[in-house]
C-alpha cells in the first residue's frame, strides 16, 4: 500500500478538466448550480452544449456535484 491514495471516481477527471477548459472545478458546480434541478442528463447535455465540454468531463462534473446534493 502506498503512502498516497489515488484519486477515484469522478475526481480523478479534475485535474485534467482544469487544465483543459482553463477554469477551477467550483466554476463549473456554479454553472451546474446556477443551472437549475436538471436530471443528470440534461446538465451534462448543457455543459457539452454551451461550454464545448467532451462526454467524460461533463459526465464526471455532474456525477460529483449530483453526489453533492
Amino acid at each position: 500500500m502506498t503512502s498516497e491514495e489515488k484519486t477515484k471516481g469522478p475526481a480523478s477527471y479534475f485535474p485534467s478538466i482544469e487544465k483543459k477548459y482553463g477554469k477551477p472545478i467550483e466554476h463549473w458546480m456554479t454553472v451546474l448550480k446556477r443551472a437549475g434541478p436538471l436530471k443528470h442528463m440534461e446538465l451534462v447535455s448543457l455543459l457539452k452544449s454551451d461550454h464545448a465540454m467532451g462526454h467524460g468531463h461533463a459526465n464526471a462534473l455532474v456525477a460529483w456535484f449530483l453526489s453533492k446534493q
